[in-house]
């Protein structure tokens, strides 16, 4: 099982679960913890192969994974700690792994609150992935890893973000960048699905406002999509838990309670 940590609160019934991105682990949270804990149960998980969910035997012999096994990893946890119903965070592909869940277990969803949301690869950010399928097995995933990071969050107030995944993506293995890297080939129509289908369930996206790879995508989305909001976050990139914790952190604590 994945590794994660729990914030029990002495009243309060609702639980908020994050779930970062691809590269990153739950420290990327540190901003949130702190304030979020005032007000609800809170569940930190580490993806696999991410921060303290350190590779198994059992992953070694299956070099594929899928958005569908990943989402269940998550599922497990939740089962685990009889959590019927949470609220779900996430950053970057974590919003991918959230909707995911959502639309295979809607009945375990309150509210999605998808920050620096994935809902569309542009043309841009296809052209990277398609660099990164040739170049991953011979270039050295760091490499990789930090031009990923420097065309997602380019400016000189993205740096900090920037760092922060770079650093928590040191930790990944190589074998283990190329499992991941891998799951971009069902990235495209798992996205047209999600753009399709409106889920009825409460959603707020956060976006940077120079998160140019991904914001327009999902002001589409929220035209179309009946329970879904916007909140652009001024001077903000793509990790907005980050680079602006003050204003996250009122904003997605605001829409929690009105869910």
């Amino acid at each position: 099982m994945i590794n994660y940590s729990l914030y029990h609160h002495p009243e309060s019934k609702e639980w908020v679960t994050f779930v970062h991105g691809a590269g990153g682990s739950s420290s990327i949270w540190f901003k949130q913890v702190r304030e979020f804990r005032k007000h609800f149960n809170v569940l930190l998980l580490d993806l696999r192969g991410h921060g303290n969910s350190k590779p198994v035997l059992k992953d070694a012999f299956n070099s594929k994974y899928t958005f569908d096994s990943i989402t269940d990893d998550i599922v497990k946890v939740i089962d685990k700690e009889c959590i019927k119903k949470s609220h779900f965070v996430g950053i970057s592909l974590g919003t991918i792994l959230i909707r995911n869940l959502a639309e295979k277990y809607p009945g375990r969803v309150r509210s999605m609150i998808m920050g620096g949301a994935i809902m569309k690869l542009n043309f841009r950010s296809q052209v990277l992935i398609k660099l990164g399928v040739v170049f991953k097995s011979v270039v050295p995933y760091m490499m990789l890893y930090k031009l990923f990071a420097f065309i997602i969050m380019p400016k000189k107030n993205h740096k900090q973000s920037r760092l922060l995944f770079v650093n928590e993506a040191k930790k990944l293995y190589q074998k283990e960048f190329v499992r991941w890297f891998r799951l971009t080939s069902e990235i495209n129509p798992l996205l047209r699905f999600f753009r399709a289908k409106d889920i009825k369930i409460p959603t707020l996206y956060v976006m940077g406002q120079e998160d140019y790879l991904f914001l327009p995508s999902v002001e589409k989305v929220v035209n179309s999509h009946q329970l879904s909001q916007l909140y652009v976050v001024e001077n903000s990139g793509h990790v907005v838990n980050v680079e602006q914790p003050e204003i996250f952190n009122k904003e997605t604590i605001a829409f929690i309670n009105q869910s």
